[in-house]
Parts: C-alpha cells; structure tokens; sequence
C-alpha cells in the first residue's frame, strides 16, 4: 500500500463557530458534533479565535480509493505506530484515510511504515 507524505503542517484545533474556517482554503477537515467544532487545516490558515490549539502535525495520506468493504487498514496503520510508540490523530474522507502525527515524529512514522512493508511517497 502507498502512503504520500503531505508538504504542509497542520494544525489541530477547536473553534467556537462555523464562520471561523476560511472554506476556501485547498486542505481542511471540519467536524461538528452537539458537543464541539473541530477543525483541521494548514497552519498558515488557521482561524486566530480557536478555543483549543495544537499546532506541529504532518499527515500521510493513503494513496488511492479506498472501498467501504475494506477492513483493517486504519487499524494496521495505527498499530503499526502504536508499536513505535507514536501517536495519531485520524480522519477519513469518501475516498480516503489520513494519519496525522506530531511533526517531530513524521520521520521515525515513516520509518516504521516502510520498514511494515507501505511504500512512502515524497
């Protein structure tokens, strides 16, 4: 399986509304529950009025189309880091799942991904 390494940092954070995230913006993950906003984005554009901030993550992004009868991929990943001692922070679109990990783990994760056998794309 092929992994691409994202070029940009991300930063991890709550907001207090949906009008904080610039929706234009090329990259950015946005959830909203009845408890909380949470927001993904370039750091460069994250909004200045978070509620909770954490800046410094990269992301590795399975390369493809991943179909919904596909099992465990997600949790190979994981497991993989997890071994390495190295925490993420997941989330999926349709097609695809991104792991995100602090920036100054990104290259033992990579490591530890190849040396399980995934291929990593610059």
């Amino acid at each position: 399986m092929k992994l691409k390494k994202l070029p940009h940092e991300l930063t991890v954070c709550k907001i207090p509304s949906l009008s904080a995230p610039d929706l234009d913006a090329d990259f950015f993950f946005l959830a909203k529950t009845d408890r909380e906003i949470s927001l993904v984005c370039r750091t460069e554009g994250a909004p200045g009025n978070t509620t909770a901030r954490e800046d410094g993550w990269r992301a590795l992004r399975v390369e493809g189309t991943l179909d919904f009868s596909l099992v465990g991929i997600l949790a190979r990943l994981t497991a993989t880091l997890a071994e390495h001692g190295i925490p993420v922070f997941a989330v999926s679109t349709y097609d695809t799942d991104y792991i995100l990990v602090k920036a100054e783990q990104f290259g033992l994760a990579a490591d530890a991904l190849e040396a399980a056998g995934y291929e990593i794309e610059e």
